[in-house]
C-alpha cells in the first residue's frame, strides 16, 4: 500500500501514551499543503484531503505524546486537473483508489516552550522513510463553539520527491518539496 506519513502534533513511543489524552483530526479544519519549484519560473502549491488520524496528546509533557495521520494518495489537488491527474499516473505515483499517504510519529524533541520537532515514519509511494517536522502547538483549551476540549498544530517539513521514487524531471522541476501542515482535532469522548 502506498502511504505518506505527514505529521502534526507531537510525538513520542507508545510506552508513555497512557498519560495521553486521545484526540481525532477535524478533517474540515486540517490541511496539509506542498510546493516546490517549477523550472525556476514559478512556484507550484497543492493539498491533500480527506485523510484520518489520532493524537495522543499530553499536555503536561508534550514529549509523552503521539500522532498518526492517513490521506488517501488521490485527494491531492493542484487546481488544475490535468496535472493532478499526470501526478496520478506512472509518471509519479501510479495511484490506485486504494492507496494512501500515512505518517507514524516515532519520537518527539521539545525545543521550546509550545515547539517540537517530530520524528516519524513517512510513507509514500510504497516508500517508508524517517522525516522530522518543526511543529508549534497553536492552541489548546475549550472549542467556542462546541465547549469542547480542542487542540491546533502547524508543522513544517522539506521532502525530496527522489527519496521516494517521485523525481521526474528533477531537478529541472525542484525535487526539494516544502510541506506546511495546520490541523485541529477534538478531544475524543
Amino acid at each position: 500500500m502506498k502511504s505518506l506519513l505527514l505529521a502534526t502534533a507531537l510525538a513520542s513511543t507508545a510506552s508513555f501514551a497512557f498519560a495521553a489524552d486521545r484526540y481525532t483530526l477535524d478533517s474540515s479544519h486540517s490541511q496539509i499543503l506542498f510546493s516546490y519549484n517549477h523550472l525556476g519560473f514559478s512556484t507550484t502549491w497543492g493539498m491533500f484531503s480527506g485523510f484520518e488520524g489520532e493524537i495522543m496528546f499530553d499536555q503536561a509533557d508534550p514529549a509523552n505524546s503521539s500522532v498518526t495521520v492517513s490521506m488517501p494518495t488521490k485527494s491531492m489537488f493542484t487546481g488544475w486537473e490535468q496535472r493532478d491527474g499526470h501526478f496520478m499516473s506512472d509518471d509519479f505515483f501510479g495511484a490506485t483508489d486504494e492507496d494512501v499517504i500515512s505518517f507514524t510519529s516515532t519520537g518527539i524533541e521539545v525545543t521550546g516552550d509550545g515547539t517540537a520537532q517530530i520524528t516519524g515514519d513517512l510513507t509514500m509511494n510504497d516508500v517508508t522513510k524517517s522525516v522530522v517536522l518543526e511543529a508549534t502547538l497553536n492552541q489548546a483549551g475549550a472549542n467556542p463553539l462546541n465547549q469542547k476540549d480542542w487542540a491546533g498544530f502547524n508543522a513544517t517539513t522539506t521532502l525530496l520527491r527522489s527519496d521516494f521514487n517521485l523525481g521526474a524531471f528533477a531537478p529541472a522541476v525542484s525535487d526539494e518539496v516544502q510541506v506546511q501542515i495546520s490541523v485541529e482535532a477534538q478531544k475524543a469522548e
